[in-house]
């Protein structure tokens, strides 16, 4: 009688977002739990519970019995190598099992297929990481909407505000940028939308979610709208010209996130300005979700 091939290792990817989380559990090719739950309580600036957190996540996503061979994470705010490692080493003390934590920005070359290049993110904030030739990860750009995060949901209605009272202190009148910003911030007049943008109590989530109104000022003939859009594509790309500056393997790009894959005019922004800095970068957009490249990591721990 013949024996049973042995059975398949369990790997586990998860991709901790900024706003939800994402699961996927494979056994070679079948998918044994594809999960997704919101990041509340995630805390990466705490190690311990950080790990706890991962913990709890897997041992309630998988089914009963099954217990992973190895496991890899890209964490949202996760910004430094130490800070990973600190995490990394409580994850395995809790579960015993291989494990890999990066920046959730890292899961996006993997995630391609690719074994180097750049990953590029501009949702809410944008930023851009790569790999050094001696292996070390790094990371540019991000910091935050109020002083960071160009190219970003956030970082364009900033910038948005600001060509606005540009416009106003020369005198001019308002246009589509203008109104579309005070009729979304719902404030009678361009000077009221410092005091309004200083309210916000979650600047990133507040600040971002108008930034539609920068496109359709865009598409309506504001020229002020035009000018940001195309400002914004330029430090996407600039954030690629600074890797390549310090060393790291800029031929692929794989770009990712809903504001610059989801508005067409800022993403041909970024191409055309990468195109004139980096002619051999050839940008990519990202067709799976990024979970796949924590499930790669995983399997590479194998």
């Amino acid at each position: 009688m013949q024996d049973s091939p042995p059975p398949c290792p369990l790997v586990v990817g998860v991709d901790v977002g900024g706003t939800k989380t994402h699961l996927v559990a494979r056994a070679g090719d079948d998918v044994v739990a594809d999960h997704v739950r919101a990041s509340s309580g995630w805390r990466p600036h705490d190690p311990a519970a950080a790990a706890r957190w991962l913990a709890d996540l897997v041992r309630t996503a998988l089914p009963s019995g099954a217990y992973p061979s190895a496991l890899a994470v890209g964490a949202h705010a996760c910004e430094t190598p130490r800070q990973c490692a600190e995490i990394r080493v409580a994850l395995q003390e809790l579960l015993g099992v291989p494990s890999h934590i990066v920046g959730d920005a890292e899961l996006l070359v993997p995630a391609a297929g690719l074994d180097e290049g750049v990953g590029l993110v501009a949702g809410t904030g944008s930023v851009a990481v790569g790999v050094l030739p001696d292996g070390a990860p790094v990371q540019v750009g991000g910091w935050g909407a109020v002083l960071g995060d160009e190219g970003g949901a956030a970082g364009l209605v900033r910038e948005a505000a600001r060509a606005v009272w540009a416009a106003h202190d020369r005198g001019e009148k308002p246009d589509a940028l203008a109104a579309g910003l005070v009729a979304a911030f719902g404030v009678p007049e361009v000077p009221a939308l410092g005091a309004a943008l200083e309210s916000a109590s979650d600047v990133s989530a507040d600040w971002g979610r108008h930034a539609p109104v920068v496109f359709a000022a865009a598409a309506d003939g504001s020229a002020p709208a035009r000018a940001v859009i195309a400002e914004a594509g330029a430090a996407l790309a600039a954030l690629v010209v600074r890797l390549a500056a310090r060393g790291v393997a800029t031929d692929d790009v794989v770009v990712a996130g809903g504001t610059v894959l989801g508005q067409p005019s800022l993403y041909e922004a970024f191409t055309t300005a990468l195109a004139e800095a980096l002619p051999a970068s050839q940008p990519r957009r990202l067709t799976v979700p990024p979970v796949e490249g924590a499930v790669a990591l995983a399997r590479s721990l194998l």
